[in-house]
This record gives C-alpha cells, structure tokens and sequence, in this order.
C-alpha cells in the first residue's frame, strides 16, 4: 500500500468508527466515489477530535495551539499541493481532483477555533457565522464529487448541512452544557421564556419544550427546502443523499419520542429505521448505473 493508499485508508477508518450514520450512506455511493467522501470526513473528524476530546489534558490554550498548528500545515500543504500528514495527503488528492475551493477548508477550521472559545451565541444570525464553516462548507464540498448536475445544487446542500447540524445542536444540548457550550441561540431561547441557567439545572420544562419544538421546525423547514437539490445531483449520487437526509434529520423525531428528554435520554435513530431506509436506497442505487 503506498502513502496514498495508506491516507485514505486511513480516512476510511475515521468514518467508519466515528460517523456511522455518514459511513452507512457512504456505501450507497459508487466505490469510485467514497474513497473521496472519506478523505472530506477524515479532515473533519481530525481537526474536530483536538477540540472536543474531553478527555484530552490539554488547555485550551493548548488544544488552540495545536489547532492552529495542524490547520495552518494543511492549508499550506492544500496550496503547495503535497502534503507528509496522514489525512492531508488524501484530502489534496481529492481537493485536486474535483476543484474545491480553499476558502471552505478556511471556514471549517475557523469555526473549529471558534469553538474554543465561543460558549453561546446570542443570535440566529450569530449562529450561522458558526454553522456555515461546521457544516454549510461541509455540503459545499460535498456536491463536486456528488455530481452537480445545476448550481443550484449548492444552494440546497448548504441548507441540508445546516438542518443536519442543528439537530444534532438540538440532540445534543446536555453534552454540549458538558463542554461549557449552547448553540441554541440566547435570544429564541428568551422568546420561550428559557435561560441558560435553567439549560444547566437539566430539568425538563414546558418553557424548554416549546423552544425545541421551535428549533425542530426549523430543522424540518430546512430540510424540505434543500429536497429540490437531490435531483440536482447525479442519479448516482441521489439514493446516498436522500438517505442521509432521512437518517439525520430523523433525530428530531426521536427527541420528539423521548418527549423532549434530552437530559436524561439520548435522540438515537433506531436500527430497524435505519435498515429500512438503507434497504430502500439501496435499491434504488442498484437501479441505476454509475
């Protein structure tokens, strides 16, 4: 196996034991594709680990040091076009093949230091800053090894990275109070008559009920607004994104059968759910031809 290889296997690994959702719908992919897939998640994951390892001993002082340290070698090896680090190699073979743009790999580890130091945010708008280098850049980089067949498939794959990224916010409220953080804004929690403080006590209220419905819709809305996208993308690519669409928003669903409890019961898409939405796509990848 050369280095290539070896980074991409690598990568390969990282998805598979860290994004099992994300790994399912990679295997709806054509082969010739996933590998790429891969290396866009290895990235990620990579630079994810060094900010949210809880059990790292590091400050953050340290962990922003390290951060900047492996981020500015991948950005400067994404424009040198080579690179020594395990995850970077696959990542600028990829990056070349398709085209994709610097600037995302930019506001991904933008938002990644953000996270070091960001507890709350008091805006929607104020959010977004956050979320579109999380997860909008995310989808941007997606769609060239998807297959865009119209550019508005952008437009659409920004959206579905958001919805996906807010319900994991949603999800993961009482792991994120953990790590110091809330991402659902501070004044649309205001509105429902909900605190930070009252986030911390962890006590389920009907006041923190209504503002989950109001950030579920939201994720719902978002997700029925980037469907339209999906048939923008090459037939291949459709069975994929259509499921990942499915198993990642469907956590708002399971908050919604723990009636809400996301302090004491985690939001988990069902194995039976999650089989039936494979099966079905994958039929319908095995439909058509690459």
């Amino acid at each position: 196996m050369d280095q290539l290889e070896a980074s991409y296997a690598e990568c390969k690994r990282l998805n598979s034991l860290h994004g099992k959702t994300y790994y399912l719908a990679t295997l709806l992919l054509p082969r010739a594709k996933r590998k790429y897939v891969h290396a866009l998640y290895g990235f990620a994951r990579y630079a994810d680990e060094i900010v949210d390892d809880l059990e790292s001993t590091l400050s953050i002082e340290q962990k922003s040091e390290v951060l900047n340290n492996w981020g500015s070698k991948i950005l400067a090896d994404l424009k040198n076009g080579t690179s020594e680090d395990a995850v970077g190699r696959a990542l600028i073979d990829t990056v070349n093949t398709f085209g994709i743009p610097l600037a995302h790999f930019e506001a991904f580890l933008k938002s990644m230091t953000m996270d070091l130091t960001v507890q709350e945010y008091q805006s929607y708008d104020d959010l977004m800053e956050y979320v579109y280098g999380s997860a909008a850049v995310i989808g941007l980089q997606m769609v060239p090894v998807l297959g865009a067949l119209d550019e508005g498939a952008y437009e659409c794959a920004q959206k579905l990275g958001i919805a996906f990224q807010l319900a994991n916010f949603i999800r993961d409220v009482n792991e994120d109070l953990d790590r110091g953080r809330i991402y659902l804004p501070i004044e649309e929690l205001a509105e429902h008559g909900v605190t930070r403080e009252m986030l911390e006590e962890r006590t389920l209220t009907p006041q923190i009920i209504n503002a989950l419905k109001f950030q579920i819709a939201r994720v719902r809305r978002l997700q029925k607004e980037a469907e339209p996208g999906i048939l923008m993308l090459s037939p291949s690519s459709r069975p994929c994104i259509e499921a990942a669409s499915e198993l990642y928003c469907a956590i708002v669903d399971e908050v919604e059968k723990i009636g809400y409890d996301i302090f004491n019961k985690r939001a988990k898409t069902s194995t039976p759910r999650r089989l039936r939405v494979f099966i079905r796509a994958y039929l319908k990848r095995l439909a058509v031809s690459n």
